[in-house]
């Protein structure tokens, strides 16, 4: 329950949403329970709740794309399984900016956090990209606030469930672990490219 009441604050939405946008985090959800405990308990704060949010989680993606710039196309390789990372080269190929950026609205365990990495990577347009991603993580976000006022009382009823408490700290112990294997992995991407220039 303390995990549940610490994430579930405005300080915690801020967080989650940025961490959650980075290769550094994955908590599946995570910032979507968050959203609808929070909004639930506090209906004055909900559309606040939803921008912040919002703002929050382009910051964190705005990372991963600049990560993705410094990587290179080449870094792409040591960070992704080779079929996986083909389909994500054909799918921003095929699509402009607006639709890539839209993917954000397919709920995991679609990649989209990886598909911002690829993005950098492969110099997709900057600015149409965050822009449909803005508007696209507000509806979401902003949704999700809304049902949460809409039906708060049967949400908050679900979430307070000891079933779901335990899941909450198993996603946490898994999230802790796939944070210290992308950090590895980020290194490795990273570090990789530059030996082989230096060696060159």
């Amino acid at each position: 329950m303390r995990e549940i009441n610490l994430l579930a604050t405005p300080f915690g939405v801020l967080i989650l949403a940025a961490a959650d946008s980075t290769l550094f985090f994955s908590l599946p959800f995570g910032i979507d329970a968050a959203i609808i405990i929070l909004s639930a308990r506090r209906h004055d704060l909900a559309w606040i709740i939803a921008l912040l949010a919002t703002g929050s989680s382009l910051a964190g993606a705005a990372l991963t794309f600049w990560m993705g710039v410094e990587m290179g196309e080449k870094g792409l390789d040591r960070y992704a399984p080779p079929r996986r990372l083909k389909k994500i080269r054909n799918r921003i190929r095929k699509t402009g900016a607006v639709l890539l950026a839209a993917f954000d609205l397919i709920p995991p365990p679609f990649p989209f956090t990886l598909l911002v990495l690829a993005a950098g990577a492969l110099e997709v347009k900057a600015s149409t990209f965050f822009i449909t991603l803005g508007v696209c993580r507000l509806v979401r976000f902003g949704s999700e606030a809304l049902l949460a006022v809409i039906y708060g009382q049967e949400l908050l009823g679900r979430f307070d469930s000891e079933m779901f408490h335990d899941d909450v700290a198993i996603a946490i112990v898994l999230a802790v672990a796939l944070t210290v294997l992308s950090m590895l992995r980020f290194v490795r991407a990273t570090r990789s490219p530059h030996r082989r220039r230096a060696s060159a």
